[in-house]
């Protein structure tokens, strides 16, 4: 059997989420690419998802298999296009979510450059910490940072994301510091109000597995906001606690200005991901966007400058 029919069908699948949608997108027999699936599973002798009368799940051989076959697939389909049509230009208008404070920080930076590249394209960029519903609000595109809900939406990952517990060091001072994530609970938490992320809670390796807590107090003055920003700027004025990513406070713990707390707790990293509605085929424009996004953060010095 043809290894790249496996490849297509198994990422048209994951897309579709049964083997009967993927087989009626495609014209043939639930059959045949129940079929294809355990062939392909056979050749590479791994589980790649798990399936039931109900539904299909990948297991995480297969989310990390899919990522791959869909830059394949992304990349093949540009090399098909640049042959054919001489060099297809890619055109047209495309929109981008991304978080408000990740986006200001590495997305609108990159935009420039982008455009620059292809003149034949324009932008728009929204910056919200709402999960915006980027299938009926229209967007092509979005760039989510952290784990990502169950969906039918596409996804692919373009980066490590590290998380910090952290305090300013008069916070710590008079309140003093948690030696377990248990004594969140009698800190002042900064968190992230339910419309927007986080809403897991913050996560920790305890006792070798990851657990999510939501911290909660009663002391006077527990604050709570849905912007990213404003809950940095109240940790560095001595607030409270926070639960941010590294890109956010790096230039704060070499200052001085914040301490991280609970790190022999450190939860594993979680991902930047570009996320796309359900597709088989992206538009050139979106594949580019990916890519270009791929080639700044895949870049060590990216993320130290």
């Amino acid at each position: 059997m043809d290894k790249l029919k496996q490849i297509e069908s198994f990422a048209l699948v994951a897309a579709k989420g049964s083997l009967t949608a993927a087989a009626q997108a495609e014209g043939v027999a639930p059959a045949v690419m129940g079929r294809r699936m355990d062939a392909l599973e056979a050749r590479l002798g791994v589980k790649l998802m798990l399936r039931t009368t109900r539904r299909l799940t990948l297991t995480p051989e297969g989310q990390a298999f899919l990522e791959d076959c869909q830059r394949l697939i992304a990349q093949l389909a540009d090399a098909e296009a640049a042959v054919s049509a001489g060099g297809l230009k890619a055109s047209g208008h495309l929109r981008v979510t991304a978080p408000a404070g990740f986006g200001r920080r590495h997305v609108a930076p990159l935009v420039p450059g982008f455009l620059a590249e292809h003149a034949e394209l324009s932008l728009s960029l929204n910056l919200s910490d709402r999960v915006v519903d980027i299938v009926h609000e229209g967007f092509d595109c979005a760039v989510r940072v952290g784990d990502l809900p169950d969906s039918s939406l596409v996804s692919t990952r373009l980066a490590d994301n590290r998380r910090l517990c952290v305090g300013s060091p008069a916070y710590l001072k008079r309140a003093g510091t948690p030696k377990h994530p248990d004594e969140l609970a009698r800190h002042a938490c900064l968190t992230l109000s339910s419309e927007a992320s986080q809403t897991r809670g913050w996560a920790f390796q305890i006792d070798g597995t990851v657990q999510h807590l939501r911290p909660e107090t009663r002391m006077n003055g527990r604050l709570d906001c849905s912007d990213g920003q404003v809950l940095h700027d109240w940790c560095v004025a001595g607030l409270g606690l926070a639960w941010r990513s590294t890109w956010e406070v790096e230039a704060d713990l070499a200052a001085g200005r914040l301490v991280s707390v609970l790190d022999e707790f450190a939860a594993p990293p979680n991902g930047i991901y570009a996320v796309f509605p359900q597709s088989r085929h992206l538009p050139l424009r979106v594949r580019l966007w990916v890519e270009h996004l791929r080639a700044h953060y895949g870049r060590a010095d990216y993320w130290r400058g």
